[in-house]
């Protein structure tokens, strides 16, 4: 059976000058035999570890800043070398942690993969970074109970740092934008149906639906 398995690891997240520590959250969708991972960040050896022997078909990536990529060259390496994935518009922030070295798959709005048997879609949205893009399962994928999401099957998003449990992903810092974010969410989560499953980036679960009825609340809060 096609099922998600969850990692948290720690490292840190820098940029414009700062650092700070962060957990961030690791996402392993597949069966027996193959699997895709989101965002192997910070620890390849536990990733590498939850892998197993499962052939890897793709690694891909919800956006670039380095907390979410930094040893993705590393992991890719360890596991056979399977496609790595980004957006391209992320690129501006993916070359403040590597030179002469790109991901070679790029994302589009629309593209999709799939992994023992369950599709994941790519959707576009950005304002957290210009590039940064989810990833929604329609349907057949159940959400693991270590995301506090119970067992339901299907629709899961995984929603990267563009929308969290009480709010859009920061829009602080370089190459971000609050008003892109919202309308990201607004236009395109917001539009999936509310009984999706939402898998974060960082932190705890939530759903669409718990979500939606807040977004005039964080429009007037602002970034």
């Amino acid at each position: 059976m096609t099922a998600i398995e969850h990692l948290v690891t720690s490292g840190t997240f820098s940029l414009d000058g700062e650092t700070h520590d962060v957990d961030n959250n690791v996402w392993i969708i597949g069966d027996d035999s193959e699997v895709i991972v989101i965002d192997p960040a910070h620890d390849v050896d536990a990733i590498a570890e939850a892998v197993g022997s499962r052939d890897v078909k793709a690694i891909l990536l919800t956006h670039g800043h380095d907390d979410h990529v930094r040893v993705v060259r590393d992991f890719a390496q360890r596991v056979g070398n399977p496609t790595v994935y980004l957006n391209p518009d992320d690129y501006v922030l993916w070359d403040m942690t590597f030179e002469n070295y790109r991901p070679d798959g790029q994302i589009a709005h629309g593209d999709t993969w799939t992994v023992g048997g369950v599709r994941l879609k790519a959707l576009h949205t950005p304002g957290h970074s210009p590039g940064s893009t989810c990833f929604f399962v329609e349907t057949g994928l159940p959400a693991p109970a270590s995301a506090g999401a119970g067992r339901a099957v299907g629709p899961v998003l995984f929603s990267g740092d563009t929308l969290f449990k009480g709010g859009p992903g920061a829009t602080g810092r370089s190459h971000s934008s609050f008003d892109t974010i919202i309308e990201s969410i607004r236009d395109v989560l917001f539009r999936l149906p509310e009984a999706t499953v939402v898998l974060t980036g960082h932190g705890d679960s939530t759903s669409i639906g718990a979500e939606s009825p807040a977004l005039e609340d964080w429009i007037k809060r602002g970034r």
